[in-house]
């Protein structure tokens, strides 16, 4: 309601005097104020830059016609907000959706892209971070079976690892934004995937990822046995990740956790008992350390992911490693790449790595690690993307040459210590 503030020692003027207001106001609704100070008031030796103190506030009961208040209503909402500079830019518009024309997706049948787009089949780079701890368990275990696992089977486990990784990681993928569909449209890298923009919905999604489970425990039971028990609990793990954003700083240590499984799966995989009483645990102890030397790694490249999407996370109220350290981030990468090389190595030690282990895997991750650490602008979005990318293949290759070249090095010494010992006992018979 419209008041009118009296000032002290001013006078009101006679209901003739009435000045022109926009608002359309009558007469008899409007009261003036006199200019003239009253001779007789203390405030009257002021100057006319001084603002008198109000005395009473009135009500004003104005009325305005309907057409009045139509047209001040179009004036106010078309006036410029007083925040905002008339030379400032508006925020752009979200870019909208657009079928992909280049790549893979391209080629497949519109029906088909947005499944594809849920399992990320364009973006293989987490199937690789999957498949890697399989592979680094499956050379450091080779030579440890006996007789050492003959190089055709490390490569057939290791195809029948790729394949789970791809398949599970697309499970996973799957889970995870059927858990965000709320929280995805919020932030702008994933607002346009298959369930935040609509292109699913959530029973197709589900009934994808039951598929995709079936599918993986079809490659699972390619595999010895005692895979079988050993796999299934990583399940918990794949489907319980994406509520940890939501109540800790570190989800990523629980994505560690569930990428790194396979760093376990590699020893029954070519038929070394993790739990047999010989070799003095070193089985056990072996597999123990390299998975959790990945899951210092997992933590490590996927604190640079988590800065791609740092203030939307913020916005929406996401919880990440990368918001938690976001001052201190380069100290804790590289205190996370020191854990990765020490348990790596421990991890060496335990199952009697050789030389070409620790100058290549553990050497090799430390130079890569340090260059990506030094180099990784954590501001920038694309650079972020592309050490994520890159540093991949990057530590995972080195890491991996370094075992492979190991496990060939004592493959070929025991099958020469094996045929010496065939040739003494001919020549004692």
């Amino acid at each position: 309601m419209p008041r009118l503030i009296v000032l002290r020692g001013a006078k009101l003027l006679s209901h003739s005097s009435v000045l022109s207001t926009p608002l359309g106001l009558s007469r008899r609704h409007l009261y003036g104020l006199s200019t003239h100070l009253s001779r007789s008031s203390p405030s009257s030796s002021t100057t006319a830059l001084t603002t008198p103190k109000p005395r009473h506030i009135i009500p004003l009961h104005a009325t305005t016609s309907p057409h009045h208040r139509q047209t001040h209503a179009q004036t106010l909402s078309s006036s410029p907000s007083p925040s905002a500079s008339p030379s400032s830019p508006s925020p752009p518009a979200p870019t909208p959706y657009t079928p992909p024309t280049t790549g893979l997706l391209s080629h497949l049948p519109p029906a088909w892209v947005p499944y594809a787009e849920l399992i990320r089949l364009d973006k293989p780079t987490g199937t690789y971070y999957l498949f890697f701890p399989c592979l680094f368990s499956t050379l450091l275990a080779a030579p440890l079976s006996t007789p050492a696992t003959p190089p055709l089977t490390v490569l057939g486990t290791s195809a029948l690892f790729f394949a789970g990784a791809l398949i599970m990681r697309g499970a996973g993928c799957s889970i995870n934004d059927l858990w965000d569909r709320d929280l995805d449209p919020a932030v702008r890298r994933t607002r346009l995937r298959p369930l935040a923009r609509g292109a699913l919905t959530p029973l197709a999604a589900l009934s994808w990822t039951g598929a995709q489970l079936l599918a993986g425990l079809a490659v699972l039971l390619q595999f010895p046995a005692p895979c079988l028990y050993y796999g299934v609990p990583s399940l918990l793990l794949v489907a319980t990740y994406p509520l940890a954003k939501r109540v800790t700083y570190y989800p990523q240590f629980i994505l560690g956790l569930t990428f790194s499984w396979g760093a376990v799966m590699g020893f029954p995989a070519v038929g070394v008992d993790l739990l047999a009483d010989g070799n003095g645990g070193a089985p056990l102890a072996a597999a123990g350390l390299l998975y959790a030397s990945n899951v210092a790694w997992t933590v490590l490249y996927d604190m640079v992911y988590a800065h791609m999407d740092i203030r939307d996370d913020a916005a929406a109220g996401i919880k990440s490693i990368a918001l938690k350290h976001d001052a201190e981030t380069k100290k804790v990468l590289s205190g996370l790449a020191a854990v990765q090389i020490g348990l790596l190595g421990a991890a060496g030690v335990a199952a009697g790595a050789g030389p070409a282990f620790f100058v290549g895997s553990c050497g090799g991750a430390a130079l890569t690690l340090g260059w990506m650490i030094r180099r990784v602008d954590l501001k920038n979005v694309r650079d972020c993307w592309w050490w994520f990318v890159n540093g991949c293949w990057i530590t995972g290759g080195v890491i991996s040459l370094g075992l492979g070249v190991d496990y060939l090095v004592r493959y070929i010494g025991d099958s020469d210590d094996g045929k010496r010992s065939e040739d003494d006992k001919s020549r004692a018979s």
